[in-house]
């Protein structure tokens, strides 16, 4: 008994151990929320870059551009990059003289407009001509639209021979386009044919027509050189599409062209 006595007794720990699942902490709240701020300024930023126009997103793109800015003064400067980057100096000059430019053009054609109506009240066999013609202006440029009326015709039927109305609109226009230098485009459109008809002749027509124009135009001292395009449309552009064959389909287009565009 006293051998078993001093046996010391032998004490066995067991150490509980979890796998998987538990409590991780807050960490993830943190970098989730990190992530849906950093997507919510993203979208943010798509949509005010989507709302700004060119001259906004150019703006932001030369706020953005690497340029390398030198010192406008020979001395008393703050630094070697205390001036305008010479690149944005440029391109502010540029905007500002090319903007000037289109304004000024821009009157210049609306003025010619104005000088063309009124021609109308110099004889009443202009005021007669003047009545075929349409004026508007476009994009592309000042656009003197000249139509067939149900009594009075530009051209023979079927051919390219010019009607003495139509004569008499293309001197005025010749008056009125001698101001400025801009070049010209023709434009000739027909009416459709009926279906019947074995060979349509619209394509031939309406190019024949808009050269016999260009024709008219020069031989009255237009000068040949500002000529930038001859062009036949046929039918594919009507005037009235809602009846293929009416006369207002025959129209010409003599276009005094922008030279800056906008």
């Amino acid at each position: 008994m006293q051998k078993a006595d001093n046996v010391r007794p032998i004490i066995i720990k067991r150490k509980k151990v979890v796998s998987g699942g538990g409590h991780h902490g807050g960490a993830w709240k943190v970098a989730y929320a990190d992530f849906v701020t950093a997507m919510m300024a993203f979208f943010l930023m798509l949509w005010l870059l989507g709302s700004a126009d060119d001259e906004q997103r150019k703006g932001i793109a030369d706020y953005f551009a690497p340029t390398l800015s030198f010192q406008s003064r020979s001395s008393g400067g703050d630094g070697v990059l205390g001036g305008d980057a010479m690149s944005e100096q440029t391109s502010l000059t540029d905007d500002v003289a090319t903007r000037s430019q289109i304004e000024g053009e821009q009157a210049l054609l609306e003025e010619l407009a104005d000088t063309f109506q009124a021609l109308s009240g110099q004889s009443a066999l202009h005021e007669q001509a003047l009545q075929h013609v349409n004026i508007k202006l476009t994009d592309e440029g000042l656009v003197i639209e000249i139509s067939d009326l149900p009594d009075s015709q530009l051209f023979d039927a079927r051919s390219a021979q010019a009607n003495p109305v139509l004569i008499v609109v293309l001197d005025l226009l010749t008056e009125v386009f001698g101001m400025v230098t801009n070049p010209v485009a023709i434009h000739a459109h027909s009416a459709a044919f009926p279906s019947v008809v074995l060979q349509n002749p619209v394509w031939t027509l309406t190019v024949d027509r808009a050269q016999a124009v260009r024709e008219l135009l020069t031989a009255g001292g237009f000068p040949e050189l500002r000529m930038k395009r001859v062009t036949g449309y046929a039918d594919r552009n009507l005037a009235v599409p809602m009846n293929a064959m009416d006369p207002r389909n025959n129209r010409l287009e003599v276009i005094l062209l922008r030279t800056m565009r906008r």
